[in-house]
């Protein structure tokens, strides 16, 4: 094992057994699935996933709209060059939409997030009225705590993903292949490569997030620092921790979302 590896104690799932919720120690993504498989069934992988949508559709949507207006509409005039054109037209409106959309995010990562016990697990409800607390002692401008760490995750992402899956696309039409088998492959891809660059700030961004509404949050320092003392405390690998089952959801959302976008667009082009 290496030296590196954090111990399995720190690695726990979250399970709603007959009634009762209770955490149990895993050893990795797949002994995770396997636990809540176990107890709650195939149902219980999906748990969550209506709040999720609720909170992902309108930002993911803004965002892909927002894109598509600046790389074809608003850019080209005074960015003629075309190569690098995806690259700043996916920064630029990742920076927007997540900035405006924070306060959700936060909402979401404390939802899937460990709760502090398991006697009173994170809900909608529960987890609203720690907003509420928070906005109350700490002011309205609380909830954009940790927008930072989330602008270093998101928009990388978006300009690698956005390029790299412009150029692969170009690619395949130079030799004559297109269609939406093309844009999720395109897709799946760029997400991938985008995701492995980007998972330090990932890590950086869920874990601070986490901590804001907990006792301890006033302690929390800036990105760079905390960024140093992971690695410090549990090593450079720890930057890295849950990059298996950020791909596993990443490569396919991206490759779906943008085979729907380019199909349902080429529809509503021909009629």
């Amino acid at each position: 094992m290496s030296s590196l590896a954090r111990p399995i104690a720190s690695e726990v799932v979250c399970i709603w057994d007959h009634g009762m919720f209770r955490t149990e120690r895993v050893n990795g993504f797949a002994d995770a699935v396997r636990h809540v498989w176990r107890v709650e069934g195939v149902r219980g992988l999906w748990k969550g996933a209506g709040t999720s949508l609720l909170i992902g559709v309108p930002s993911s949507t803004s965002y892909i709209l927002t894109y598509d207006h600046l790389l074809n509409v608003v850019l080209p005039p005074i960015y003629p060059h075309q190569p690098t054109l995806p690259l700043f037209a996916g920064i630029i409106a990742r920076s927007a939409i997540t900035s405006i959309a924070s306060p959700l995010e936060l909402i979401r990562t404390n939802l899937q997030s460990t709760p502090l016990s398991p006697q009173n697990p994170n809900t909608l409800r529960s987890v609203l009225t720690s907003v509420r607390a928070l906005v109350n002692s700490r002011g309205l401008l609380s909830l954009w705590r940790g927008l930072g760490p989330t602008l270093w995750r998101d928009v990388p992402f978006s300009g690698i993903y956005w390029a790299s899956y412009e150029a692969w696309k170009r690619e395949f039409a130079r030799h004559g292949r297109d269609g939406a088998w093309v844009a999720f492959i395109c897709g799946a891809v760029s997400g991938t490569s985008a995701a492995l660059l980007t998972s330090p700030f990932d890590v950086l961004k869920t874990r601070r997030q986490a901590l804001i509404m907990t006792p301890s949050s006033s302690h929390v320092t800036s990105s760079i620092p905390f960024l140093l003392g992971i690695i410090r405390t549990e090593g450079a690998s720890a930057l890295f921790a849950g990059t298996m089952p950020r791909i596993a959801k990443i490569a396919p959302a991206c490759g779906i979302m943008i085979a729907c976008f380019e199909g349902i667009g080429r529809l509503l082009k021909h009629p």
